[in-house]
Order: structure tokens, then C-alpha cells, then sequence
């Protein structure tokens, strides 16, 4: 009986689990999941619970029901990988589970006690985050009974979970303070380690106005090293300073503790792997997918959709001694709320940036890249059915893994216009 091992039941682990238990003979193999959570999370929802869009409801289920017949689920807590021996030793309980082959989907996790001053006496009070469900749930009251000041949002560094989130935050606060009829009272203000809102040329071309005529002021190049919870200031390492009323901040993303322990991470804690296949350079048995790799794309949930559906077809063939065909290309898209029923949606690659078009049909749409629609909107309230019912039990969309140009328009001769990609 051989034995797959996978560390993590957030979206990839999950994805994996009840893709490969379809595709592999149960007779033959035995497929184990460890999570030291027995709730799942739907996380691209907890961005809407602080504006009373969604409710803690609509974001979690128990993790044991969205697993395949066949799928062990384990909760347990992950204490160190010795991959000399292919054991994983186990805490909460005490148990030590062997693999012949191991998936690391351990995800990331927001790390607030890395930066000075944001877990001090006004963590939760006038410092808040929405990467969890409680730090949302918390944020949810404070903004109810918020009257006004300077909100300023800060990503601590790069990268994180939902690169667009904090983005999507400003939006969505700029509508509900209008909403509110206090937006008058309300400073909001995007405080980042990058060059700017949009770093990519088309993507800041066609979207940068959208900030400004919202009243968001950006600060970009702003490395915080230390937050003066007393003051109500963020400090940069070169001095440059930023006061706040209320914070929202994107502390410091890490993937798990245990990855550090077992000496399989980079400084951050993820784990460094191939980029196409997902296969750890220095042990051929050992994978990582979702957040947990260290890739140089989004950690995003649609990069855990499309990695799955090329790591399950490549497994199969791998642990039978055939050669890798699929190579992941980094393919990720994600939507942009941008407030007033409208939303953005971008489809970009390891290679090929955000660019114009319409997806996922050519020139069909219904959803528009790089540009605002209703459409949009509604196709990312739709994905959390989607989520629950279709992508964490396996199914396939009608979506390729890979990155089409179909349907998109690609910067002409000196920027200024573009060409439409049939196919």
C-alpha cells in the first residue's frame, strides 16, 4: 500500500485530496490529510465581513464533510518533517505518519508579532486585520461604530495571501462610508512597500486613475519597521512617517512554523520548489502547492485551482515513472471589488502581464479584463458557490490550467494601442 501524505486541508490540500482519490486505486493507495483545523475557511469572504456583506456563515464548514469517501482527515498539529526517514511526526496528538510521497500545502499565515507595535495594548482596538475570521469579525464592529478620522491600510512587505485584498479593502470602504453618509469624515490612505497601487505598466496605465478619483491617497516605498501604538503611527525604516486614526494592516505573511523546523523553508517559511512541477529540488518525493511553495506569483486561490489541475496529472504519471507533460505557467486571475456593484478582473502568468480583453470567452466575455462591470461583481459572489460545491470536491471548470491569450489585447507599437488575440 502506498502511502500519500498531504500537510494542509485549506484549498489546494483539499483539491488534491479528492482529485487524486478518483484518479488513483484505492486498493493501492492510501490518502491521508492533516490540518490541526477542523473548520474550513472560505478566505477570499472574510474581505466583505467587515462592510456586513458577508456573515461568519458564509465563509466556514466543517472540514471533514468536504472530503472524498476514501480520504482520511486527520486533525492534528504538524511538529517537524524528517524527510531522511519520510515520517511526519504529529502533535495534539503525539503520532508519527509515514509517506512514500508528501504533499506540503500548509499555506500562509499573517504574522503580527514580527512587526514592533502592532500586538501591543491596541491590537484589535485601533490596529485590525481582516486575514482572519476574527480579526474580520472585529473589524466588522469597529467600522459600525467607527464616526470618522484617517483609516490608512499598510502591507507590511511582500508577498501576500490575495495580493489585491488591501486594494479591494480601500474600495469597498470608500462605498461604505458613502453609504454611511460620513465619507466626507473618512482620510483613506494606501500605505505600501511598492513603487506603487499598480506596479504592472498596462494594469497602472488603465487602472490608476481609479485610487484618485475615490479620494485614495497612495504612499508607495513606505518599509515599515515599527508601528507607535501610543502616537498612532506607522514608521518606516528610513524614518518617514504616517499617522493613523485606525489601522487596517497586512502584517508580515509566513508559512508554518513546522517547515522552519524541518529545515524545508526559505527565510519566510515557504518552501522552494519547481516552479512548473511543484517538485522539491533536494527530495524528489516531496511536493508543495497553494501558498505553502514559494513561487513567484500570486497566493491566491485561483493559483492553488490551476496548479491542482496540472499537479494531479503530472502525480499520476510521476509515481509511475513517466515524465512530467504539464507545466505549470503560474496562470492566476482574480477579481478587484471596486465598490458600487462593480469589480475588476485581471488574468495574468509568470510571463505575461495583466492585459485588456474579455474572459472567458474571446471577445465574448461576459467578464471584462482590466475593466469595471457589474459582470464582474457577480461572477465573484458566484465563486463561493463555485468554491463549495465544484472546485474543493474536484470537479473540473470549463477553464483551462494554463494561461490562454485568447480573448485578450496586447500592447501595440508604442504602447498606445492594442491588438486582439483570436487564439
Amino acid at each position: 500500500m502506498k502511502r500519500l501524505l498531504i500537510l494542509g486541508g485549506g484549498t489546494a490540500g483539499t483539491m488534491v485530496a479528492n482529485r487524486l482519490s478518483r484518479m488513483l486505486d484505492s486498493s493501492e493507495w492510501r490518502i491521508t490529510v492533516v490540518d490541526r483545523s477542523q473548520t474550513h475557511y472560505y478566505q477570499p469572504g472574510f474581505l466583505f465581513i467587515p462592510f456586513g456583506l458577508y456573515t461568519k456563515q458564509d465563509v466556514i464548514k466543517p472540514s471533514r464533510n468536504l472530503f472524498a469517501p476514501g480520504v482520511e482527515f486527520l486533525p492534528a498539529t504538524v511538529d517537524v518533517i524528517d524527510t531522511e526517514r519520510r515520517q511526519v511526526h504529529l502533535s495534539e496528538p503525539a503520532r508519527t505518519l509515514s509517506y512514500d510521497f508528501l504533499v506540503i500545502a500548509t499555506g500562509a499565515h499573517i504574522r503580527p508579532d514580527q512587526t514592533p507595535g502592532l500586538l501591543e495594548h491596541e491590537w484589535r482596538r485601533s490596529i485590525h486585520e481582516f486575514y482572519t475570521l476574527e480579526g474580520a469579525l472585529a473589524l466588522a464592529d469597529r467600522l459600525r461604530r467607527w464616526k470618522g478620522g484617517r483609516l490608512v491600510v499598510n502591507v507590511v512587505d511582500n508577498p501576500i495571501k490575495c495580493p489585491v485584498a488591501p486594494l479591494e479593502f480601500l474600495m469597498l470602504a470608500d462605498w461604505f462610508f458613502r453609504e454611511q453618509g460620513i465619507r466626507e469624515r473618512v482620510e483613506l490612505t494606501y500605505v505600501t512597500p511598492l513603487s506603487g497601487a499598480f506596479t504592472k505598466p498596462i494594469a497602472a496605465q488603465r487602472l490608476g486613475h481609479l485610487l484618485e478619483e475615490k479620494g485614495i491617497h497612495v504612499v508607495p516605498d513606505f518599509m515599515v519597521e515599527r508601528v507607535d501604538p501610543d502616537a498612532k503611527k506607522l514608521i518606516a525604516y528610513d524614518e518617514q512617517e504616517v499617522e493613523y486614526d485606525l489601522l487596517v494592516t497586512v502584517p508580515l505573511n509566513m508559512g508554518d512554523e513546522a517547515i522552519a523546523r524541518s529545515g524545508l523553508g526559505d527565510v519566510l517559511n515557504f518552501v522552494p520548489v519547481d516552479k512548473h512541477t511543484f517538485v522539491s529540488p533536494k527530495h524528489p518525493e516531496v511536493f508543495a502547492l497553494g501558498d505553502a511553495a514559494a513561487l513567484p506569483t500570486s497566493k491566491a486561490g485561483s493559483v492553488a485551482h490551476f496548479a491542482a489541475e496540472c499537479f494531479v496529472e503530472n502525480f499520476v504519471r510521476y509515481v509511475d515513472g513517466l515524465e512530467m507533460l504539464h507545466k505549470f505557467d503560474g496562470h492566476a486571475n482574480c477579481f478587484i471589488e471596486s465598490g458600487f456593484g462593480k469589480a475588476l478582473l485581471i488574468d495574468f502568468n509568470y510571463d505575461v502581464e495583466p492585459l485588456p480583453g474579455r474572459y472567458p470567452l474571446p471577445g465574448i466575455g461576459p467578464l471584462t479584463l482590466l475593466e469595471e462591470s457589474e459582470a464582474n461583481h457577480w461572477g465573484k459572489l458566484l465563486f463561493r458557490w463555485v468554491y463549495w460545491h465544484v472546485l474543493l470536491k474536484g470537479e473540473s471548470l470549463p477553464l483551462p490550467a494554463l494561461m490562454s491569450m485568447a480573448g485578450k489585447w496586447t500592447n501595440g507599437k508604442g504602447g498606445r494601442r492594442y491588438e486582439h488575440v483570436a487564439a
